[in-house]
């Protein structure tokens, strides 16, 4: 791994060499991900349950020139989780980049919400990324190699908001997780940061932000508006690469202040 004192501030950011494995990229934050690092120069494995689209999403990412391969994968399933390792292995080598995105939400009131609601959050959201990473960590260890993992955690990791105890909790979680991990890998050379996004538009929170509440809540953000999926991208490509050698156990917010506004 090239040293900053060794790069120019361009090459800093540079991915060429690494393999980067982006869960839930599929579409939003995933899809966005995937194109980013492919762009730096990553080989990009497009990771989502949904085979059709994590193939055009790594077509596209072709198509402009990088490198990218779906891998259809269920990260609640174990065995998917490992066969998947193994396609990416076999087609661009050990994975050192991982974008833990996949994610859920199922919002309702804390009396109401089901079983079945809090645990399936709890899965995709927080046991599963917990799986995915150890999963990467023991293949880089077994190889002697460093590697960097950027947990997607939320603002809602911070801030409670009503009707997403599960999802909050997830993402609190998370945030807490990263730094264990950091902690526990540092010995081995793995970096592990966050990344806590504000509101921005995806195919999850549409739905949300095009009604007369959600409309209410953007037009109330800091900016007036939503984050711009562009707008993740320096953060990102900054975890990623050499640029953030000395970052381990950090949580970059991206919310342009949203988070930490009194009213």
């Amino acid at each position: 791994m090239t040293t900053p004192s060794q790069a120019s501030p361009a090459r800093m950011f540079s991915l060429d060499g690494r393999v980067a494995l982006v869960t839930g990229a599929s579409s939003g934050f995933g899809e966005r991900f995937a194109t980013v690092l492919a762009a730096a120069g990553a080989k990009v494995a497009c990771v989502a349950r949904r085979a059709d689209r994590v193939e055009a999403v790594a077509e596209a990412i072709r198509a402009a020139g990088g490198e990218a391969m779906p891998c259809v994968m269920d990260v609640t399933d174990h065995a998917s989780m490992r066969a998947g390792f193994d396609a990416i292995e076999a087609r661009f080598g050990t994975v050192d980049v991982l974008v833990n995105n996949a994610g859920l939400s199922a919002p309702a009131p804390f009396a109401e919400m089901s079983n079945q609601q809090w645990d399936s959050v709890l899965d995709v959201n927080l046991s599963a990324p917990f799986y995915v990473a150890r999963e990467m960590s023991r293949r880089l260890i077994a190889r002697g190699r460093p590697g960097s993992i950027i947990n997607i955690a939320s603002i809602l990791g911070h801030l409670a908001k009503a009707m997403f105890v599960n999802y909050g909790t997830t993402k609190g979680a998370m945030i807490h997780m990263t730094q264990y991990m950091a902690l526990d890998l540092l010995p081995h050379g793995i970096r592990v940061n966050a990344i806590a996004p504000g509101y921005f538009p995806t195919e999850m929170t549409n739905p949300f932000f095009e009604t007369d509440m959600g409309k209410a809540e953007v037009a109330a953000l800091p900016p007036g508006r939503l984050g711009r999926l562009e707008e993740l991208d320096g953060p990102l490509l900054l975890l990623a690469s050499d640029a953030s050698s000395y970052m381990n156990g950090t949580v970059l917010t991206v919310d342009y202040g949203h988070s930490i506004r009194l009213s």
